[in-house]
């Protein structure tokens, strides 16, 4: 019985929304404590009464809000920092301006840093910025002037903020890295156990196919041949995953073979592996990364007719038995394929000569193609030695090449 792998998601964030929600329960708490001690000492306590029965009803209203990314939104944030900046400018109103000279607390006290992390969490350190410049203008427009105190207090908020935005944005990036690598690692071993079942039957079937028809002779190696190549095929889809479902077929009368294959419909980026893996055969070898090549998909559909026409170019010149070599490289800036055989070679100029007779097989089909997408394709032939076709297409297109 084949094992089950199950790929767990996990959230680096959810302690972090949940010690949120303590925080503005502890700090609102807190606030109120803070006010009922010194009630005596405000010039108008009943505006800060109503201002803390707003902040009440409000902390405890919006603790669902406070429980993931997806619950806060922007709106609620900004609603959130309003509370908390009119809390801050309200105090000179409810306070005296004796107690607000010795550095007394605003009427939110600390609940103003957690409207603050709450940016952070969500959006990241930029957002934690500019929220806390809003709390830090808010406090000194209170005091109104830059006591020292004050300016610690701001500057120690700010700098945790943007501390704990930027330690969510990486803690981000690092959950997606891994939930990638464990789903590669997952596909990996699906597609190793499958492996290893079709190896065991069906791929030992086909390869005694091919040798028992080469023996035989006749109409049997023929049959023997075609399960040589659903052989390579098979082996090339288990082993990457990637071949979409494709046709091959084959004319009697010049051998050449046809392959249809259904082309994904979305605009979304295309895997080129997907699209040069039908072109592996008997005769044909790829190479290719263990990840994935997006390229876009009019981009990497050129690319791939491009193979298909350097290909046909080693069947057609240099023989039904030369061998040939797909190596597909992932670069940062560039997705680089390159075609090699084993056949004689180009003698020098003859591709001159082909395109002086009107034959345009290189410079069209190849050339021309990666011209188009802003790429290059660098052609080595040495008499004797085959020929290798090198083909470079930039990741990013012309245009926005050019803008850059």
């Amino acid at each position: 019985m084949a094992k089950r792998v199950r790929v767990m998601s996990m959230s680096v964030e959810l302690p972090l929304w949940r010690a949120l929600t303590a925080y503005r329960v502890l700090t609102m708490l807190y606030a109120v404590g803070l006010f009922a001690t010194a009630y005596e000492e405000f010039t108008r306590p009943w505006l800060a009464v109503g201002y803390y029965a707003v902040l009440v009803v409000w902390t405890l209203a919006t603790l669902p809000r406070v429980q993931n990314a997806a619950a806060c939104t922007r709106r609620f944030l900004a609603v959130d920092l309003t509370i908390a900046l009119g809390g801050i400018l309200l105090t000179p109103l409810a306070d005296t301006s004796q107690r607000i000279a010795n550095g007394g607390p605003t009427l939110p006290s600390i609940w103003t840093a957690g409207s603050v992390l709450a940016f952070a969490i969500k959006g990241g350190w930029r957002w934690a910025a500019g929220a806390s410049t809003a709390v830090a203008v808010a406090n000194l427009v209170e005091r109104g002037h830059p006591a020292r105190d004050t300016v610690h207090n701001v500057i120690l908020v700010w700098v945790a903020a943007i501390a704990i935005g930027y330690v969510v944005e990486v803690a981000r990036a690092s959950e997606r890295t891994l939930a990638r690598a464990l789903e590669i690692e997952a596909a990996t071993r699906e597609r190793e156990r499958l492996a290893r079942d079709i190896h065991d039957s069906v791929l030992q079937v086909l390869a005694m196919v091919q040798r028992r028809g080469a023996v035989i002779g006749g109409e049997a190696a023929e049959l023997g041949r075609m399960a040589g190549e659903q052989e390579v095929a098979l082996r090339t889809l288990v082993s990457g995953g990637l071949v979409p479902v494709s046709r091959v077929s084959e004319d009697a009368a010049d051998g050449a073979f046809v392959r249809a294959v259904e082309e994904p419909d979305d605009d979304g980026p295309v895997d080129v592996r997907a699209l040069l893996a039908p072109f592996a055969s008997a005769r044909v070898s790829l190479a290719e990364p263990g990840a994935p090549v997006p390229m876009p998909p009019e981009a990497a559909r050129e690319l791939a007719a491009a193979v298909g026409a350097a290909l046909d170019n080693v069947r057609v010149h240099a023989g039904e038995d030369a061998r040939a070599w797909i190596l597909v490289e992932d670069w940062p800036d560039e997705v680089i394929v390159t075609v090699r055989d084993d056949g004689p070679g180009i003698p020098e100029g003859r591709l001159a000569q082909a395109e002086g007779e009107g034959r345009m097989g290189v410079a069209l089909s190849i050339r021309g193609r990666l011209r188009d997408l802003g790429g290059t394709a660098e052609l080595i032939s040495v008499p004797g030695q085959g020929t290798e076709v090198e083909l470079k297409v930039p990741k990013v297109s012309r245009g926005k090449a050019e803008k850059r």
